[in-house]
């Protein structure tokens, strides 16, 4: 196992890795977001309150998900480059807060649009509405500080450490609605009791979750690729590698 987690470490072997597992992960996301997508849109029960409205969810849910999520990649990440000084771990950290931005983006405007015919408005001041935008301007903040410095070392260092004390804002996203009153319904998943939607409206969503995790796991391994192109340029090789290429 340690030896894994060392070769991880590696940029040459990591991007060795990486092109292996991209086509898997990119094939996986595609069917199951569109068997997600297809089956939630297309044959998915209307809801007996909501009506369509609430098919926002298939994308609402799982772009929500991923935001999270992501953040607290970020934050494991930024502690691992800190403690180890693990240069993957730093890139890896980087190239996932663009995505969890744009997930963060997504998961507050499919809200708002869900929260017109549900609520009668786009925006209220809920505990769950404004964690996440709290989320959405820690990653702009993340963004903006590994811009700000001209030593990429203390960019990394400062990003890590935003994206560590940041975290606590998870758990405050996740359990607002039960914390505070809020308009915001409760999670769709939960690991202690059964979903409350039928099966039939549940398991696309469940797939729509998994595929989005897919699509961020290809995007951010792409990603992650040709920054360490970038970074290694001059290590003997990516030279030989752009030899071969050319």
């Amino acid at each position: 196992m340690w030896a894994f987690i060392h070769k991880l470490g590696s940029p040459k072997w990591f991007y060795a890795i990486s092109s292996r597992l991209l086509p898997w992960f990119w094939t996986t996301a595609v069917l199951l977001i569109g068997v997600g997508t297809v089956w939630g849109l297309a044959f998915a029960p209307a809801d007996y309150q909501q009506g369509n409205s609430y098919r926002i969810i298939y994308v609402h849910v799982p772009a929500a998900f991923l935001a999270q999520s992501i953040f607290v990649s970020m934050a494991v990440a930024g502690l691992i480059f800190m403690v180890w000084k693990i240069k993957i771990a730093d890139m890896a950290a980087a190239m996932m807060a663009p995505l969890g931005a744009a997930m963060t983006f997504v998961g507050l405007f499919s809200g708002a649009v869900w929260g017109v015919p549900t609520w009668g408005t786009w925006w209220m001041w809920d505990a769950r509405l404004t964690s996440m935008l709290i989320l959405f301007f820690l990653y702009i903040g993340v963004i903006a500080l590994r811009g700000a410095f001209s030593s990429r070392h203390s960019a990394s260092r400062a990003a890590s450490v935003l994206a560590m004390v940041g975290v606590i804002n998870i758990p405050i996203i996740k359990y607002s609605v039960d914390w505070w009153y809020t308009l915001h319904q409760p999670s769709s998943f939960s690991m202690t009791s059964r979903p409350s939607m039928p099966a039939d409206m549940w398991l696309p969503l469940l797939i729509m979750v998994l595929g989005f995790y897919c699509f961020f796991v290809a995007v951010t391994l792409m990603r992650m690729r040709s920054e360490i192109l970038r970074r290694e340029s001059n290590k003997r090789w990516v030279r030989e590698l752009a030899g071969e290429l050319s």
